[in-house]
């Protein structure tokens, strides 16, 4: 989901299965410190500020019609994943065979389009193509929520209620420039629209008519929306020509602990620690900053990640989104896989997880501070510690497999 301001921190669910469960028109939902007694004094309250951006009685009501809030879409706020994906399983469900096919058919189809937006944008359309085919996969399923009804619902339910009511503001502009009519206005639960998932926000300051017809229907117009998808990533500095990273090869012995305190140097100096880029090839811009990125640590893949793996991630603020949109837009360019498997017997570890990891570390003697499920440096101090003296590899991953040992 596009945007200008961080996601939701609720999990990114399938749509596909969701069942809408509304209240009445009538109720409230079941929340502390509700502001609004009704829905029809919640609806009446957001009018004055619609009407002050220039959105007419007419669209305000044809927008507001049969609004009802969805406990589905607030309970999505609550939600905690039980079962979390490591980066391995992520990238492996994202980047399909079928996900990758149907991208080279979409780029077969789309050529003149994507060709005309990298002239114009400067974005390789294998890019363009990977975002399109994670957000909605190619525009099979653009979320299946009315989007004014879902920010109204979040903005009703008081959960980040400012930031949700600007976007709700800001969706009523949208349909009071006729970009798109109040029933195509679909989305996410979270208000993210059209082909390529932006918020309306975003829409507003990225948003491109391609197609010239006067309006930027990222809904029904697949040029608007891969277009704007390239300006997005223009305006946040992608830069033509150069790749989102390298996979590439450790040295013996390698110093993990050294790698993690460095963060980002050059490719040069990487290469001068040893790090070489996979199949013996050399990297093209010696002096470009990369960050070593090693989701299973010593024991999968390795990385170089450079600034356009950054500018994936302004479209969605993870790691391993920015990872398997970059793979994928590789494999739709027709490089193959990774050359180093990710272990095949890691699980992800959740919150919980995580804590316990690092009492058990604790209890050990090997201080990473007070518990708290996030894995910094402390922690990572801790691990490498502990690895170092149990004769394992020290990388300071926390793994599933470290967890157990410690069990």
């Amino acid at each position: 989901m596009r945007k200008t301001a961080p996601a939701p921190v609720a999990p990114r669910i399938s749509r596909r299965h969701a069942l809408a469960l509304t209240l009445g028109a009538g109720a409230s939902l079941a929340l502390p410190g509700m502001a609004f007694a009704s829905v029809p004094n919640f609806v009446s309250s957001i009018w004055p500020e619609a009407q002050a951006r220039g959105v007419s009685r007419g669209i305000f009501d044809q927008a507001f019609a049969g609004f009802a809030p969805s406990q589905r879409i607030m309970d999505l706020t609550r939600t905690q994943p039980e079962v979390v994906k490591t980066t391995g399983q992520y990238v492996g469900d994202a980047v399909s065979s079928a996900r990758v096919s149907t991208g080279r058919n979409m780029r077969g189809e789309w050529s003149q389009t994507l060709g005309n937006v990298r002239n114009r944008w400067g974005v390789q359309p294998e890019v363009v193509l990977a975002i399109w085919g994670m957000e909605t996969n190619y525009g099979s399923y653009m979320g299946g929520n009315n989007v004014i009804h879902a920010l109204a619902t979040l903005t009703y339910g008081q959960y980040r209620y400012n930031f949700f009511k600007r976007e709700l503001l800001t969706a009523l502009q949208i349909l009071q420039a006729g970009h798109v009519a109040p029933t195509n206005m679909v989305g996410s639960w979270a208000g993210a629209m059209g082909h390529t998932q932006f918020m309306p926000s975003s829409f507003v300051s990225y948003a491109v008519d391609y197609n010239g017809n006067g309006r930027r229907d990222i809904w029904g117009s697949i040029p608007d929306a891969l277009a704007s998808t390239a300006n997005y990533l223009k305006a946040h500095g992608w830069r033509d020509g150069e790749t989102w990273g390298y996979e590439v090869d450790l040295p013996g012995g390698f110093d993990y602990g050294r790698a993690w305190d460095i963060d980002r140097q050059t490719l040069g100096q990487w290469q001068a620690m040893g790090v070489r880029r996979t199949g013996g090839r050399d990297f093209p811009r010696a002096g470009d900053q990369g960050r070593l990125f090693l989701p299973s640590g010593a024991q999968g893949p390795a990385f170089l990640l450079v600034h356009n793996f950054d500018v994936i991630k302004r479209y969605n603020n993870s790691n391993n989104y920015a990872l398997a949109v970059g793979h994928l837009a590789d494999r739709i360019l027709g490089v193959g896989g990774f050359a180093r498997s990710f272990p095949a017997n890691e699980t992800g570890l959740n919150k919980a997880m995580r804590t316990e990891l690092q009492q058990r570390l604790n209890a050990r003697g090997f201080n990473v501070g007070t518990p708290d499920g996030a894995i910094g440096p402390k922690t990572r101090a801790g691990i490498i510690a502990y690895q170092r003296a149990s004769g394992l590899t020290p990388d300071g991953h926390a793994s599933s497999m470290l967890l157990a040992r410690l069990r």
